[in-house]
C-alpha cells in the first residue's frame, strides 16, 4: 500500500496497519479494540471511526503524522543483546 493509497475508502484496517505498523500507536491512543481484532480484514477507516464515535477527518490526520514521523528505534536493553544471544542481566 503506497502513502497515497492507504486513504482509500475500501482500505481495510488490517492493511493499514500491516502496511504503516507506526498506525497502530494511534488506535491505541484512541483505546480502540481493533489491533489484533478478528473483525479488522474487514472494516475501514471510516467503519471504525463509525463505531468509537471519532471525527475522520481528526483520525485521518493523526494517522497521517504517524505516518510521517521518523521511526523511532528503541535502545537495546542492558544484558538482553548480547551478541551470542545469551541472557546476561542475572
Amino acid at each position: 500500500m503506497s502513502k497515497a493509497s492507504w486513504k482509500n475508502p475500501d482500505a481495510t484496517l488490517d492493511a493499514l496497519m500491516r502496511d504503516w505498523p507506526a498506525t497502530i500507536e494511534v488506535f491505541m491512543r484512541h483505546k480502540m479494540l481493533c489491533v489484533g481484532c478478528l473483525v479488522n480484514p474487514f472494516h475501514t477507516i471510516d467503519d471504525a471511526c463509525t463505531e468509537y464515535r471519532l471525527d475522520i477527518d481528526d483520525f485521518i490526520a493523526e494517522l497521517d503524522a504517524a505516518i510521517a514521523a521518523p521511526i523511532e528505534t528503541a535502545e537495546p536493553r542492558p544484558g538482553k543483546s548480547a551478541p551470542d544471544g545469551a541472557d546476561r542481566s542475572r
